[in-house]
């Protein structure tokens, strides 16, 4: 589960340093991936955003592989989005 909190955490640390790398090793109980925010389906909406980026849910929950969630009930990870400048 990831909670409101986490996400506000991990979007302050977002700010700071993007890059998923970074980010587990500031939370290392997370699992983080990175993209560009065009590569993520307009089924699913941000869990939260700040300036550059847009946060999803990652859920492992089946076992098998990594999807994205809009339950933060079943959660395990973060995918971090780059937003894109449309200019």
């Amino acid at each position: 589960m990831i909670t409101p909190t986490i996400l506000a955490r991990v979007g302050e640390a977002t700010l700071l340093d993007g890059r998923a790398a970074s980010l587990r090793q500031r939370f290392p109980d997370l699992h983080f991936t990175e993209c560009s925010e065009d590569d993520v389906s307009p089924l699913y909406n941000p869990a939260f955003s700040v300036e550059g980026y847009d946060l999803f849910l990652i859920s492992g929950a089946t076992g098998h592989c990594l999807a994205l969630t809009n339950d933060a009930e079943t959660a395990t990870g973060i995918l971090i989005a780059a937003k894109v400048d449309d200019e």
